[in-house]
């Protein structure tokens, strides 16, 4: 049997919910003081917001455009503390109005501020990592060459890189190992993936570095931009591809843990990206969805079983199991499937 070396997932990955306020709101209760907070609005129709240590609190972005970062912390996120984080008054991070479903979190640990990083020949300014859970942030600035490489600092190869253009508009680019670098997906929109050389250059990523090309929205000269990298972790990260059958016993996605969180995009036509977490659905079917790319409000309709090994598909939607069609996923753990040798306490079907 397969042993996780992460035996306590939510101390890496964990997702939160609290109620909107006229006051600045702090959440607690994370087994970390997190490094990248992710944060939408249940109840009304506000932008996603993403915070990070390395670009600093009160800096957020948003997944459901291409605007470029605004630096307001009464917007935002205003602290980290060692459990959690605090709000400002207003939305995207908060809002009086959002007091029935409230707001949720996704939030991940890194390594706080991080330090600069020179694998690449773009030198980061600064590149926050935990090779434990596989996931880094960096921010660097563009040189607008074909084939710059950037250090990601992972140690090992990483699946999914989300890169984001700070100082102007641009798109989210994102690369997924089941496509490979000629392949290009689009966090802020609906569209299927496309081949695009300039955006990767299409060079696989290393243990060290990723590539990028000249396109504006990864690499222009003198553009400043934030790059999340992930790496499977057995037992608490996967990243992968599946089929879709269209029918309701539709196919299970084997991860190796119960999932707490995970997100998939049809990759072969137009549909959103959507998310769903432990947190919002306590109890099969995971029926409770927000879409990244898009500013709607929480919305139901089923989609999965969490279960101790993955997740098995419970519905005919196009836009996680159209028949024959193919999808991307990411997903995190809530426990692993057997944490470790010596402490084999298995994970659990709800």
């Amino acid at each position: 049997m397969a042993y996780a070396s992460i035996t306590k997932p939510s101390l890496y990955f964990d997702g939160k919910i609290y109620l909107g306020s006229a006051s600045a709101v702090t959440v607690t209760g994370l087994g970390f003081q997190p490094d990248l907070v992710w944060v939408k609005d249940r109840d009304n129709g506000n932008n996603h917001c993403w915070v990070d240590a390395v670009r600093g609190v009160g800096k957020y972005i948003e997944s459901d455009n291409t605007g470029a970062e605004v630096d307001n912390s009464t917007n935002s996120i205003s602290a980290f503390t060692s459990d959690g984080f605090t709000t400002g008054t207003a939305n995207p991070a908060n809002e009086q109005a959002s007091t029935t479903l409230g707001f949720m979190s996704w939030n991940w640990k890194a390594n706080g501020a991080g330090s600069a990083n020179t694998d690449g020949t773009i030198d980061t300014t600064s590149t926050s990592v935990d090779t434990t859970s596989g996931f880094s942030i960096s921010k660097y600035t563009g040189d607008g060459s074909s084939g710059a490489t950037i250090g990601h600092g992972l140690g090992v190869k990483p699946k999914v890189i989300i890169v984001k253009r700070l100082g102007t508009t641009g798109n989210w680019f994102c690369q997924h190992g089941s496509l490979g670098a000629t392949k290009n997906m689009v966090l802020n929109s609906t569209n299927a993936v496309a081949t695009f050389t300039a955006c990767w250059n299409d060079t696989e990523p290393t243990s060290s570095v990723f590539t990028v090309g000249n396109d504006n929205d990864v690499n222009a000269s003198a553009g400043t931009y934030v790059a999340y990298c992930f790496s499977p972790v057995k037992g608490y990260s996967s990243f992968g591809t599946y089929k879709g059958s269209g029918g309701a016993d539709g196919p299970f996605i084997y991860t190796g843990f119960k999932p707490a969180f995970v997100i998939v995009k049809k990759t072969n036509g137009v549909d959103n990206w959507f998310v769903l977490d432990n947190k919002r659905n306590t109890s099969n079917p995971e029926d409770k969805y927000l879409l990244p790319d898009t500013t709607g409000t929480s919305a139901t309709y089923t989609f999965f079983d969490y279960i101790s090994t993955g997740f098995k598909i419970r519905s005919t939607g196009g836009g996680h199991n159209g028949n024959g069609d193919s999808y991307i996923y990411m997903a995190f753990a809530q426990n692993p499937l057997v944490a470790n040798v010596g402490q084999s306490i298995p994970a659990t079907a709800r």
